[in-house]
């Protein structure tokens, strides 16, 4: 029987895990390993994929993969309730005391203030990035879902200016699965960091323990922060710490970093490992009098030491470390290692020997081996509570936001309740008050320079051009903070992990996982980090398709052109006319991927293997930075970008080629640039130069639109409807949702694939898309009547 075939409800063993190459060893290295109990909890609404318990947490896989996986010993769900005793708290030791666990020195001590650099390391949402804000002072964004972390961040200790942390993204273990998890072990090897902090989630102890043993095994000075300690006691459990750091053989440090509970002393440990290069105490897990197994991969690993142990050392990578890596069959080790043929012929001969004595192949015997020490350790350390309050809590909550006839409207309702009150109650109603706000002053100072007698001039290019097309693009401003407001309660309370979940079988239907939901979700707020959180995805194919898919996301920065115009065109509709925009970009971009998946994109999209968190309650810290990043960043950019750009426009637009000021605007020298592609427009229904300007500067930052347009009419943004009929507002407002995104996205996009003509490509595959597709609509209105 295969995983596939288990029942709702229903517990069973595994036997052995099928399948070959990276994801059958992230398979194992998340804990699907023989003899493991796994329980199957739900079924998506869509039939796929399934989420599963295994080891104390959620994962979900796609029957496709589930039906490698072969099991046995078939039971009904029993919860046995734990009568074990809760432990007493033990002191901890203090910093320089060497407790009870034994470390080993490699280096020299080094003095007081000389430089010393920590790589933060942890699996995937344990806490990495608020832990990273306590040890810094830092204000980086926490979400609760899984990959939030994309790409490596430093900072200087706090109180501490000789010491810098590294934040790294989310890995599950030292064998890299995708793109993130490859930026964190190439920094282990090849910065050779002088410690490691290592954050583990200590409500889900067990999984996180996997890479802890493989990080002892790097031989670097470690301290083991064991997170969310706060949430294990209220629920009724604890951890014996001094005997876990016995075991373990480093220093482990209980703390809550959401709490800022205990980061003092996990610092001061930090520093102290690291200054007098005080390495883990044992680098051996494991026991050879256990059984016959566990002697025979610990002859295995044993006898792979002596043969490269040369080979290591000239390498500069731990020969502990190298050997199982060996074991798995790490190519990037053995690359680096050297070996001579005959020596690589003795490796495959012990590795052999070993499976032929386990009776498992060498992936699953190391990982076995690891899980098999680790669930001593938790078995002799660690009281868990019969069910947390946030696990009831989440399944609770699930029963409606991932069932089976509830997922898919519970989904649309939320979503169309955030533009509700974006659009049309909050936002709307702050945007029009701060936009009174923002006529009154620039009244009074148009009064206050005209009673001053002040060069007209001067006053056209400071009333018309930089009130006018600043003030416009600020007047947004409440808009932007209500949508980012509510996207970040959905990402820190975990929803944004079940919508991947039940989302993953309608994105494969066009080419995608449903891991690639969590970037085009993000691609609502802003098209740069949502480009950057590709590199979760494992596949190539499917980074490179997910980049293509999120211009047409209609990102934050839009906002501001279609408030202007469904304000100014659509006053009774603005929140259908905003849904409609929101969905058209949907369809273009699931048009596109279809035509994507059937040409330069064959192939299956990547498996679907993620940890579902439990649900939590935002933190209203957490919402507060990413508001007020999100606002700073609009606000920076209307007094920098926005603001160079309105006076260019502005000056364009009042002098002509011999720089005297025009009478009409139509004679200057803007509508000469501008003039020159409005004819690619005319089919559009909007050929009119000062229109084609707007789009020019849009390339710039997409807000520019609405400043160059507010510029370019005076500061009267009713004349709108001297360029416009609503039914060409319309078209116009297709054409900005999917025309090029800003400059800012197309240098992620270059970066992130390494060619600038990729990077070209895509902005002229955009501009295309965006012509065709309002063209389409324009003629199909001509011919309906409405133009």
């Amino acid at each position: 029987m295969t995983l596939d075939e288990l029942e709702v409800g229903k517990s069973a063993t595994i036997v052995s895990v099928g399948g070959v190459g990276a994801l059958r060893n992230h398979f194992l290295d998340m804990g699907l390993t023989p003899n493991t109990q796994v329980t199957l909890i739900k079924v998506a609404p869509m039939g796929d994929p399934i989420e599963l318990c295994v080891r104390g947490y959620e994962l979900t896989l796609r029957l496709a993969d589930a039906a490698k996986i072969e099991i046995k010993d078939v039971t009904d769900i029993k919860y046995v309730k734990n009568y074990k005793e809760r432990i007493n708290d033990i002191p901890h030791p203090q910093v320089g005391e060497m407790g009870i666990y034994h470390v080993h020195k490699k280096g020299d001590e080094l003095s007081a203030g000389a430089p010393l650099t920590f790589g933060l390391i942890g699996n995937q949402n344990s806490g990495k990035t608020t832990l990273f804000n306590q040890l810094t002072g830092s204000n980086q964004h926490v979400g609760n879902f899984p990959g939030v972390t994309v790409d490596r961040k430093d900072g200087i200790i706090k109180n501490h200016p000789e010491a810098t942390v590294t934040d790294l993204p989310g890995i599950y273990s030292l064998s890299p699965y995708t793109n993130e998890e490859i930026v964190t072990r190439d920094f282990i090897i090849d910065s050779h960091p002088r410690g490691i902090i290592n954050i583990v989630d200590a409500t889900n102890i067990e999984r996180n323990l996997y890479l802890t043993m493989q990080l002892i095994e790097m031989d670097l000075p470690i301290v083991l922060a064991l997170n969310m300690m706060d949430e294990v006691q209220e629920n009724g459990g604890t951890i014996n710490v001094n005997l876990l750091e016995e075991l373990l053989g480093i220093p482990v440090v209980p703390i809550s970093a959401s709490k800022n509970m205990g980061i003092d002393e996990l610092i001061e440990h930090a520093i102290h490992v690291a200054r007098f290069d005080e390495c883990p105490g044992r680098l051996d897990f494991c026991d050879e009098n256990a059984s016959d197994e566990q002697a025979a991969i610990h002859r295995c690993i044993h006898a792979i030491l002596h043969l490269i142990e040369d080979h290591a050392n000239n390498a500069k990578i731990p020969a502990r470390f190298a050997a199982t890596k060996l074991v798995e069959g790490d190519s990037i080790i053995l690359n680096k290692l050297k070996l001579d043929e005959n020596e690589k012929q003795l490796l495959e001969h012990i590795i052999i020997e070993m499976e032929n004595e386990t009776g498992k192949d060498r992936q699953a015997s190391l990982a076995d081996m690891r899980f098999t020490f680790i669930s001593n350790v938790c078995n002799n350390t660690v009281i868990k509570p019969l069910e947390s309050k946030s696990h009831i809590r989440s399944v609770k909550i699930d029963n409606i936001l991932t069932g089976k006839y509830t997922a898919i409207p519970s989904f649309i309702a939320i979503m169309a309740l955030v533009f509700w009150l974006t659009f049309n109650v909050i936002g709307a109603t702050l945007s029009d008050w701060l936009s009174i706000a923002i006529s009154w002053f620039t009244e009074i100072c148009d009064k206050g320079l005209t009673a001053y007698g002040i060069n007209p001039i001067v006053k056209s290019l400071v009333i018309d051009g930089i009130f006018g097309g600043v003030g416009s693009v600020l007047s947004f401003l409440p808009i932007i903070v209500v949508l980012f407001f509510f996207l970040s309660i959905l990402e820190d309370s975990g929803y944004m992990a079940r919508i991947a979940f039940v989302m993953d079988k309608i994105l494969r239907k066009i080419g995608l996982s449903g891991r690639s939901f969590v970037p085009l979700l993000i691609g609502f707020g802003c098209s740069v980090p949502a480009i950057m959180a590709t590199r979760t995805l494992s596949s190539e194919r499917d980074r490179k398709m997910t980049m293509l898919l999120i211009p047409f996301m209609s990102c934050s920065a839009k906002l501001p052109i279609y408030a202007l115009f469904t304000y100014a065109f659509f006053p009774k509709y603005r929140a259908l006319v905003m849904v409609i925009l929101y969905f058209s970009g949907i369809i273009v971009g699931i048009l596109f991927s279809l035509l994507l998946k059937n040409s330069a994109f064959r192939g299956e999209p990547i498996p679907f293997v993620m940890e579902l968190p439990n649900y939590r309650f935002p933190s209203p810290k957490s919402v507060w930075q990413l508001i007020w990043s999100k606002a700073n960043d609009f606000i920076t950019k209307a007094f920098t970008i926005i603001f160079v750009a309105t006076i260019i426009i502005w000056f364009m637009q009042t002098f002509d080629t011999r720089l005297n000021v025009v009478s009409d605007s139509k004679f200057s020298l803007l509508a000469i640039i501008g003039g020159l592609i409005s004819p690619l427009f005319i089919p559009l229904g909007f050929g009119d130069w000062r229109i084609s300007t707007a789009l020019i500067t849009g390339l710039t930052a997409k807000e520019s639109v609405v400043s160059t347009l507010t510029v370019l009419l005076g500061g009267n943004t009713s004349s709108l409807s001297t360029l416009f009929t609503p039914f060409t507002a319309f078209v116009f407002l297709i054409f900005t949702l999917l025309y090029t995104p800003c400059v800012a996205a197309i240098a992620c996009i270059k970066r992130e694939l390494g060619s600038k003509k990729a990077a070209l490509g895509i902005v002229l595959m955009q501009c295309g898309i965006a012509w065709f597709v309002s063209f389409i609509i324009h003629t199909i209105g001509i011919l309906l009547g409405f133009a």
